[in-house]
């Protein structure tokens, strides 16, 4: 099996079906960053989107229906971005406080 297939079922069978927080960091051509800010802030499921300092660009908050989803959105939604040169993405494994909130 390759190392990739093995990520992804260990990934898959983790998450199943249950909803997925991501963090996914975006490393842009800041000049064109309004425009990509736009574009991806317009996406339902992008919850928070923030311009940072540091090694990359944009950070962005979004909650998925399950990790199909977060992936498809990855691959199918980020990547046709142009503008966008690369991503990162951070699934949340437990949430201490979210929303101003702490979590039970």
């Amino acid at each position: 099996m390759e190392k990739d297939q093995g990520y992804e079922k260990v990934i898959t069978e983790y998450y199943g079906e249950e909803q997925v927080v991501s963090l996914i960091m975006l490393k842009i051509d800041t000049q064109q960053s309004e425009a990509i800010a736009r574009r991806v802030s317009g996406y339902e499921i992008v919850e928070d989107l923030f311009m940072v300092t540091g090694e990359v660009d944009l950070i962005l908050k979004a909650r998925f229906e399950n990790y199909t989803a977060m992936k498809s959105f990855v691959l199918d939604k980020l990547a046709t971005i142009q503008g966008i040169k690369d991503t990162k993405t951070m699934m949340v494994v437990t949430a201490f406080k979210e929303g101003g909130k702490l979590q039970a």
